[in-house]
Parts: C-alpha cells; structure tokens; sequence
C-alpha cells in the first residue's frame, strides 16, 4: 500500500521518480506527488488527487527539475483523496519535506502538542505531524538523519519514511519499521522505494532495509544506521528478476500476462530443488535441521488472503503425504487468539510479498511462542525471509496484477515440495509413491500450457458474454478444491465486483441450496482421478452436487477431466482439463477460473489489474 521512491544521482530525478512511481501503481492510491531540490537549492512539490497522469499534467503546467527527490503515490487512511492531503507533506519552515507509507497511531496526542509549540498543520493527515517533528528536532544544525532519528522516538506506529531536506542538501533520508522499504545500488546513483518493481530498471543490486534501521543515501554511496545511531552492515541481493518481467509484453493486462506465466513460474519453483532418479526433495539453505522436520508434531500455516487459499490446499497435502495435523489460521486473527503452539510446531508463513504486516505479525508471534517458522515468499531478502529459519522461494517473478494468479500457482508448487519433503524425512512416503508422484509433478507446467490454450479459441470470452451481467456466482469443491473454489470465487469478486462464494459442496444442503434459481451460475469442481478410489467418491458427490443444482433450474459450469461423461451430460457448461493426480489437480483447475473472472472483467469494463480499494501489498493492519 502506498508507493515510494526516492533517488539521487546523476540524471534528471523528475523522469525517474515519476516513472518508478508508475511501477508502483500496482499498490493502489488515490493520489500522487513529488519534490525535488532544483539546481539553487530550493525545495518544490507538485501534487495531485487521483491517478498518476494528474500529477504528470500539474507538472507540464508548472516545471520542476533536479537531481535528487522523492515521490509518493498515496493510498488515503487519515484524511480524505484531496490535492492538500496528498504527500509530500512540509514542515512550517517549507524546507523539510517527507513521504509515509502506514499508520502514526499517536499523531493527535503529538499534533496538539506541536500545536501548542507554535506549529500550524495544513492537513488531515497523520503524516504531516512527522515533517514538523523533524523540523524541531533539527534545530540547532542537527543533520537531516540525527533529527529523523531523534523524531521516530516519540513516533508510535508503523512507517516506511523519505525525507528531503533543503537546509541539508544533497541527501536522501529514509527509516523502516513495518512497510518495506528497499534500497538500490546502481552506478553512481541511489534509490528507496517501496518495492523492486520501481528500481529493476536501473539496477539489480538492492537490499530491504530492516525494522529500526534508517539510511542516509548521497551521491557517494548509502550508510545504514540503527535508531540508536550505530552503523549496521545490510548485504546486497542481486535480484535475478529482468526488467521486461515487470512489462506487459504486448498483453491487454498484467493480469492476463501473469495468468500466462504460471507454468513457468510453477517449473522455475521446482526446478534444482528435486531429483527425477529419486523422488527426493531438497529444501536447501535452512536452518531448521531434517531432525527438526521429523520431530515436528504439527504445522500451523499462516497466510492472508489468496495466499490463505494456497494454505488451505497446502493442509490437505501435508496431512495427505506427510500424516501430519495442520491448521491454517488467517493472519490476521493468529496473534489474538493465543495459539497453543511451541517447538514442536512448524510454523509455515506465505506470503508472496514477505512484508504482509497481519502474516509478518503472526511469524513474531510464533517465533515467541519457540516454534520455528519457514517461509514460502516471492521476494528474498524481504522481511518475513530473514526472520525465518527457511524459505522455500516460490520464484513467480514480479506480479504486477493486484489479483493474484501465478504467485498462487506457484505457492501450491511450493507447498507440495514441503509436503513431499516431510513425508519422506519422517518416512511416510515409500521412494516409489515419492517418485511416481515426483514425476507426474514435472508434467504440470506442460500440462497447464494446454489449459491455457482453450483461451485462444475464444472459449472464455464467449462464457463471459454470457454471465458478465450476472449479479452472483456460486463455487462448489469438496476435498483439496474447496479451497480452489474460494480462490475462483475471490478471483470473480476482486476485478468485476460481482458478488460470488465459495463453499464446500457437502453443505449445500446446510444452506447455499437456498439461493439457487435459473438465475444463479454455480461453478463446480468435479475432477477425477481414477488411480485414487477415495478422489472417485468425491467426484461421484461432485456429480450428484451438480444434478442437484440442475433439479433446482440452476446454471452449471463444471470443471472436469478430459473425456467425463457423467458431469458433461448434468451440466450446461463444460470446461475440460487433462487428467492429473487429485493432489496436483489444483494447479490446473484455478486457471480456468482465473480465465473467467478476467473476461467477465474486461467485458464489465473494470480496472483488472488496479481494483477499487484494493492494495496489493498490505503492509498495514
């Protein structure tokens, strides 16, 4: 939430701040600006409510330009989408300047303290209140980075911090504790931002600033102190993301590009990290011991939103493969309801950004509590990375689109090689079943590529023209496509508005049944695996679910192996996927689904890869 970045260097700051900013949009804001110190020292900003080519048109009416500067693309909390709450903000003096990504909790308390000091506030925000801090604090000829770092102590709360200041010239200051905040190195020029996307264009070698750190970046280089003023040592990552991954690459969306990545990003996430002759896993680069792994008891995965989904299939095969219990808790509600976990729990955190603040909480959370955590992240070197004992990359590359799709995918890919590992160090899965399932495994991204080849044909434009003006969708799975069926369900409701659900198909008659008519599209997973006797009594309920939803006139879309029977003659849509084992079957059946929410989407007319009040890193609570 909330786009940053600030640069320093040779080139023109306004064309390089603006640019990185549009890298960010991703994020979601609703209003944007920029400062920079010209060539005579004087600080200038433009701002402006809305999207980003609203702040480009007030700079082509009134020019600025310089060689350092920071911008901001804001996503309002305290004070409404205004041009005056848009930031940067200024401190009285106007030579003080700053840009915030979070949530000052005591900015009241501090506002009306500074009121009464002689500070007069032009905004709603609780950003504001920082500026006039440091502006008090530098006085006396304190450097711009003592006054930062004498004000975030008597800041409550959570940020990520840039400040510019004109009484300090040729220096960039920046302070993290909660959103993220990474640096770039590039060739005599530096960065800050929120996120990689913004700097893949002018360098790969970067690092995340960690909690209470606060860097001074300048022409020469970049020093990273702690809020007690010593410095630290924070090493550089070469980020293997190219620059083009983070384009459209002739796609309408960024959506719909990364929808067809995923087979990529499923193969890159298994790819080194598993042995065809064997069918053994290798989870390198952990701190957590096999002995750990075989000692655990139980695995508690937390995880928000899409991720939570891929958590949710990540149970059925861990206790499937692994015989091992495993809850999932949202992040968001796990540090409130003093889980019952100890050494003994393996605490698994997804997060495809590794900076979400309600999973980052819980990983403290669980780390306080002795269990050890492993991460499965998108992002090495981001938070919830360093603070685990593990972390097995998912390697999506840089998902633009808000709505998740392929670094789903390759969670699940992700999951599954966890769950294999702890079936075969705690000897639960013969060589054999390990091998065989391996082997079906690496025939998945193909498998997907064919999936994803029905869209040429215009398949899914042609069921979107049909159900596009459709007010409610329903998505039915049993067994390891429940959770399926909610991530297609929250798909459809994140980019075309439409109300939809997800529900196990086994309560239909607990409820959901109520509300079908002729009018009701419901969605069903019925694929079948018929090396598995248990996944065939599924997919005849599955089957029974869908006559059922017929007996009540309503419209059925299935989701089904390649060559059924049964399902095609009880529905009135079919759409059909190549044969795979129930446990691999996920990776294929969320592709259509994703395809469907996407057209149905487009011929709405809606924002697919920027949805209404929707961020896609969530770095607050």
């Amino acid at each position: 939430m909330c786009g940053i970045l600030g640069y320093i260097g040779p080139k023109k700051v306004v064309p390089v701040v603006v640019e990185g900013l549009r890298k960010l949009e991703y994020r979601g804001y609703d209003s944007a600006g920029i400062a920079v110190v010209n060539g005579t020292g004087k600080l200038e900003i433009r701002r402006a409510p809305g999207k980003l080519r609203n702040l480009e048109e007030a700079i082509a009416r009134s020019p600025l330009e310089g060689t350092y500067g920071i911008g901001h693309t804001r996503w309002a909390t305290h004070g409404r989408p205004t041009e005056e709450n848009a930031h940067p903000h200024r401190d009285c003096t106007g030579q003080i300047v700053v840009v915030h990504n979070g949530i000052i909790e005591n900015y009241l308390e501090l506002k009306e303290k500074l009121q009464k000091e002689g500070h007069k506030f032009a905004t709603e925000t609780d950003t504001e209140i920082v500026a006039h801090l440091v502006e008090k604090n530098s006085q006396g000829g304190a450097p711009l980075e003592e006054a930062v770092r004498r004000s975030l102590k008597e800041l409550r709360g959570i940020y990520a911090l840039v400040f510019l200041s004109a009484k300090d010239p040729q220096k960039i200051v920046a302070a993290r504790l909660g959103p993220p905040s990474v640096v770039g190195l590039g060739d005599g020029e530096y960065f800050v931002a929120s996120d990689i996307p913004a700097l893949l264009e002018h360098t790969r070698e970067m690092f995340f600033l960690a909690d209470g750190d606060i860097a001074v970046l300048t022409k020469q280089g970049v020093r990273v102190m702690d809020h007690d003023g010593r410095p630290v040592q924070r090493p550089a990552h070469h980020v293997a993301w190219d620059p083009i991954m983070a384009e459209k690459s002739g796609y309408k969306h960024f959506m719909q590009k990364e929808i067809f990545e995923q087979p990529r990003a499923v193969r890159d996430t298994f790819l080194g990290r598993i042995s065809q002759d064997t069918g053994r896993v290798f989870l390198d680069e952990m701190q957590l011991t096999e002995k750990q792994f075989r000692e655990s008891q139980q695995v508690r995965i937390v995880a928000c939103g899409t991720s939570w989904h891929a958590a949710l299939a990540g149970k059925f095969m861990i206790e499937r493969l692994a015989r091992l219990p495993v809850e999932v808790d949202y992040g968001s509600e796990f540090r409130y309801r003093d889980p019952i976990i100890d050494s003994k729990t393996l605490t698994v955190c997804i997060s495809q950004s590794g900076e979400t603040a309600d999973t980052l909480a819980a990983q403290r959370e669980a780390r306080r509590k002795g269990s050890p955590t492993l991460a499965i992240c998108n992002v090495i070197g981001s938070m919830i990375t360093r603070e685990a004992s593990g972390t097995i990359p998912t390697h999506a590359g840089p998902e633009i689109g808000v709505a998740s799709t392929k670094a789903f995918t390759s969670q699940l890919a992700a999951l599954l090689l966890l769950a294999l590992y702890l079936g075969q160090v705690r000897g639960r899965i013969s060589d054999a079943a390990a091998r065989n399932l391996m082997q079906e495994f690496m025939r998945i991204p193909h498998k997907m590529e064919m999936v994803l080849q029905a869209d040429a044909s215009g398949f899914y434009e042609n069921l979107a023209r049909l159900f596009f003006r459709t007010t409610d969708f329903l998505y039915l799975g049993r067994g390891i496509h429940y959770p399926i069926a909610l991530e297609g369900a929250l798909k459809l409701k994140e980019i075309s508005y439409i109300h939809a659900e997800g529900y196990p198909a086994g309560e239909m008659k607990h409820g959901p049944n109520a509300l079908i008519d002729e009018n009701l599209p419901v969605v069903v997973l019925a694929t079948r695996d018929e090396s598995d006797p248990e996944a065939m009594i599924r997919y005849e309920k599955s089957v029974s679910n869908i006559k059922e939803v017929k007996a009540r006139d309503g419209i059925v879309i299935s989701v089904v192996t390649s060559d059924d029977q049964l399902a095609r003659e009880a529905s009135d849509h079919i759409i059909e996927l190549p044969p795979a084992p129930e446990l691999l079957a996920p990776l294929l059946e969320i592709i259509p689904l994703q395809l469907l929410a996407y057209h149905i989407a487009v011929r709405r007319g809606c924002d697919v890869d920027q949805p209404r009040n929707l961020a896609k890193s969530v770095t607050v609570e």
